[in-house]
């Protein structure tokens, strides 16, 4: 059944999407400028930047280089190292389901890694590797700074280091978490401190998007850990949609929030 809206219905939802600027709204529209607003991609890509980023970072690395892919866990970049002499490294501690506090994925594969160690203490020789990647693993390590320190060790002069790590994040994997993430001023620390000449500083979506994930995940956390009658959820849905669209208009004017809070930093260094 077609449900037709009143006039006035129409006339009014026309006014506040042009408020919004969305301009010469005709009355089939409607719906779908609705879409465009509801489905803003604001906070939906931090995850796909960053995946992005590490294939074509892999993708320069001249082929026959030897790469570590220190922390590894279920090996997700491989594929885009078959032109590399590719090992894979990680504790394989993890089973998918932790304590159970937190975000955990529920399943973990260890089956497949090449070497099993901390990574603090690698047992390979000196020098081993032209290239080490290690994406989304220094807020899992107690202390990260002698996981580089290793990296410094294992690595060619020469050799570079391919490193992501949020800047802010929610506890996941517990109770392998021990840190929210990291800014460039630690980076530039310890990096510098044990060798490495920083070559890139990338800086994933910005204080706008992060805040837009975050509205985007408050449905999952209240199911979660709160209870509210579901009758309040179009409230919250509503509100959602407003402000997901302030803040998809905020980030494409942005102007540097991302020295303020973001997902994540993406990080090339370079072995003197």
């Amino acid at each position: 059944m077609k449900i037709k809206l009143p006039k006035i219905v129409k006339v009014s939802i026309i006014f506040l999407f042009e408020r919004f600027g969305y301009k010469n709204i005709s009355k089939d529209g409607i719906i779908t400028t609705l879409n465009n607003i509801i489905f803003t991609k604001v906070g939906r890509e931090g995850g796909l930047t960053r995946e992005k980023w590490v294939e074509e970072t892999i993708k320069k690395i001249p082929p026959g280089s030897k790469i570590l892919d220190a922390g590894a866990g279920e090996l997700k970049y491989k594929k885009f190292c078959s032109h590399l002499k590719y090992t894979s490294q990680d504790f394989g501690g993890y089973d998918g389901i932790g304590t159970g506090e937190g975000v955990q994925i529920g399943t973990w594969d260890n089956s497949r890694l090449d070497i099993v160690s901390d990574i603090t203490k690698i047992p390979v020789p000196d020098k081993s590797f032209d290239i080490i990647l290690c994406t989304e693993v220094f807020e899992h390590i107690p202390e990260p700074a002698l996981a580089v320190k290793e990296f410094s060790r294992i690595v060619h002069p020469g050799g570079k280091v391919i490193i992501t790590a949020p800047f802010c994040s929610l506890n996941h994997f517990a109770p392998f978490y021990f840190a929210n993430g990291y800014s460039k001023y630690w980076y530039e620390k310890i990096l510098v401190e044990y060798g490495f000449n920083i070559e890139e500083i990338f800086f994933n979506g910005n204080f706008f998007e992060y805040m837009g994930q975050e509205i985007r995940n408050i449905r999952e956390r209240a199911l979660k850990y709160s209870k509210i009658d579901t009758k309040w959820w179009i409230f919250f849905r509503l509100a959602e949609i407003v402000m997901l669209q302030a803040l998809s208009r905020l980030s494409r004017k942005d102007k540097g929030s991302q020295e303020l809070l973001c997902f994540g930093l993406h990080v090339i260094a370079r072995k003197k």
